[in-house]
């Protein structure tokens, strides 16, 4: 296309997002507008992509971090043929895949979820990362961010990785438009600003009228010829361009165009133009052939292993049967055990330093090109990602995570480092999966089953050894249970995960010398529940104490009391967990303050069964 033709389009585009915003009585038609030109360019002259064939792995990937600019989105999909205006004009309406914020869930071009600013160049960082050390078919990823979002501290995370993993193969485009949702942005059109920023960590800068389509299509050009660098392209712009009244100016916001007609007569009215997209070029995945069996690692009972060891061991061995399997650390590979996993894989291993948003970010970047990511850290620091965790499951990503050093029993390094809040939060993500094992052969049987399972799974990991209980061969299911101890006579179950598997066997060997038989279950999946063997154990025995090394909200209490929330009488119940602030003091001596060791069990028991006497 030529200059002229490139400036149709971009009115087009224009004009569609107005259309879009329009017909839906909704929508960000004015952040769309600022950055018409910029797609439109990317769109007819650089983008490499088959739209019949999304999956196609020589595919350039493009990231619209900007998601509330949907609109421009869509009006490209209508210019390259995805789509057709009917479907355009059903934005935002109940049953529509064009959704207010784009999803991968309704339409097969969309890489990930965004809408949640600050995590779209995140993201690209974890495709790029894909693209250059795993993939190696040569696409590009394309990340077209507001200027907005750029105050958001993920956005750096991604920038010092990607300088430090010299990404050449990213490009970033800021449609610098000056105005956020309330006003003016902090830097408004100062694009020195912003390069001082990117420049800090290693990009490759380029500054441009994000409205000079000939300055746009080289600046493209230059980012694609850029070795080394990651490449950050700051377009100049004016929310709203190109209608008068509404160009730059504040409180248009997230708002139709309140004279829509006239704005689409003012922009030259209604156009069709299609575009060819470029081919990309042949290319295959080799990932996704795997390269053996899986021969998960095996313990004896009555070993003492820590379940951090168990999981590292057994990631290795998964990496070792199959080809797709990719682990990411947090800079604790040392204490969470991933660090076994890169001694044999190092090509698959990512190190993502001490910025869990991006941690996940990679991860869910890395599920998006078809690897199997696992990402580890401490169980507490998961929370400072979980808006990425959150945003995973709006992807549909299937990611791994990992939490070690979960609640008190991590012992003296105090509150800081506990993991009590993780069951909580993992279990309020839709479509989670959340596993609590006890002993090694269970945690090696899960993170094998772990690969195989859909959406945001999540393994809790406990710093301290503890004996192996099962022998190597035992099943664990995901959604089941295991009932250690159980007889006709049981008066009481105690129901534990984890840790307190262990109180709680002790608690129930106590209870027997005084007369009490009682039935132990380990509930290793926490989420989804064995909702069966719970209602049998209340309905056989009456009384249900359940255990936690977590604080009381959301944990394994909860998901206990789930299983009777179908108007099935809830039994008689106790439930123990962390309702203090710990300090510091030697794991046994944290269970005990917490009230979660043998002797707070047992003692929890008997008075519930002395209550139900009575009663």
């Amino acid at each position: 296309m030529n200059t002229g033709e490139l400036t149709d389009l971009g009115q087009q585009l224009r004009v569609d997002s107005v259309r879009a915003a329009a017909a839906a009585g909704s929508g960000h038609p004015t952040s769309s507008m600022s950055a018409a030109d910029l797609m439109a360019v990317l769109l007819a002259h650089h983008l490499r992509y088959d739209f019949d064939r999304p999956a196609h792995p020589g595919n350039d990937r493009f990231v619209l971090s900007k998601g509330h600019a949907s609109p421009l989105l869509y009006s490209a999909y209508k210019a390259a043929g995805a789509i057709d205006d009917e479907e355009l004009l059903t934005f935002r309406k109940l049953g529509s895949r064009l959704e207010g914020h784009p999803t991968p869930q309704r339409l097969p071009w969309v890489e990930t979820a965004t809408g949640s600013l600050g995590q779209g160049l995140p993201v690209g960082v974890g495709i790029a990362l894909a693209g250059k050390r795993l993939d190696r078919t040569g696409y590009r990823t394309w990340v077209l961010c507001g200027d907005s979002e750029l105050a958001e501290g993920s956005v750096w995370e991604a920038a010092e990785h990607a300088g430090y993993e010299h990404l050449d193969n990213l490009t970033v485009i800021v449609d610098v438009n000056r105005l956020g949702q309330r006003g003016p942005t902090r830097h408004g059109h100062d694009l020195d600003a912003y390069a001082r920023r990117f420049q800090a960590f290693d990009w490759h800068t380029i500054e441009v009228d994000g409205h000079d389509v000939d300055a746009v299509d080289r600046a493209y050009a230059e980012a694609a010829s850029t070795r080394g660098q990651p490449t950050a392209i700051l377009a100049r712009t004016l929310k709203g361009k190109g209608v008068e009244g509404v160009q730059d100016r504040e409180g248009l916001h997230g708002k139709p165009l309140p004279e829509a007609e006239d704005a689409i007569t003012e922009l030259g009215g209604p156009r069709d133009i299609r575009v060819r997209v470029q081919e990309p070029p042949a290319a295959r995945m080799l990932h996704s052939v795997h390269t053996g069996d899986v021969e998960l690692p095996r313990w004896d009972k009555g070993e003492e292993v820590a379940t951090r060891n168990a999981f590292g061991e057994a990631l290795a061995a998964l990496g070792t049967g199959r080809g797709d399997i990719v682990a990411l650390d947090g800079e604790v590979g040392d204490s969470t055990r991933a660090e076994f996993f890169a001694k044999e894989h190092p090509d698959r291993y990512f190190e993502c330093y001490i910025a869990e948003q991006q941690l996940v970010a990679s991860a869910v970047g890395l599920a998006s090109r078809g690897w199997v990511p696992y990402a580890a850290t401490f169980a507490a620091f998961l929370t400072r990602a979980y808006d990425f965790i959150r945003m995973a499951s709006v992807s549909g990503s299937g990611i791994n995570l990992v939490g070690s050093h979960a609640g008190v029993a991590i012992g003296q390094d105090g509150p800081s480092q506990m993991g009590l809040e993780d069951l909580a939060m993992m279990r309020a993500v839709h479509g989670s999966t959340v596993l609590y094992p006890c002993d090694a052969n269970q945690t090696a049987r899960l993170v094998g089953a772990m690969a195989g399972l859909e959406g945001v799974r999540y393994l809790r990991t406990s710093r301290g050894e503890s004996p192996v209980i099962y022998g190597p061969d035992e099943d664990f299911p995901v959604g089941g249970s295991k009932v250690l101890r159980s007889s006709a006579q049981d008066r009481l179950t105690l129901v534990a995960a984890g840790v307190t598997v262990h109180e709680a066997l002790a608690a129930a060997e106590a209870l027997e010398q005084e007369g009490i038989a009682v039935r132990v279950i380990d509930l290793y999946s926490v989420k989804p529940v064995d909702r069966a063997t719970l209602r049998r154990a209340a309905e056989e025995t009456g009384c249900l104490v359940t255990v936690e090394d977590h604080h009381p909200e959301g944990g394994l209490g909860d998901a206990v009391l789930d299983a009777f929330t179908d108007g099935r009488p809830v039994p008689r119940l106790v439930r123990l967990g962390v309702r203090t602030m710990p300090g510091s003091a030697s794991p046994e001596e944290q269970l005990r303050a917490s009230g979660i060791d043998a002797e707070s069990i047992a003692a929890a028991g008997r008075l519930l069964v002395e209550e139900a006497v009575v009663r």
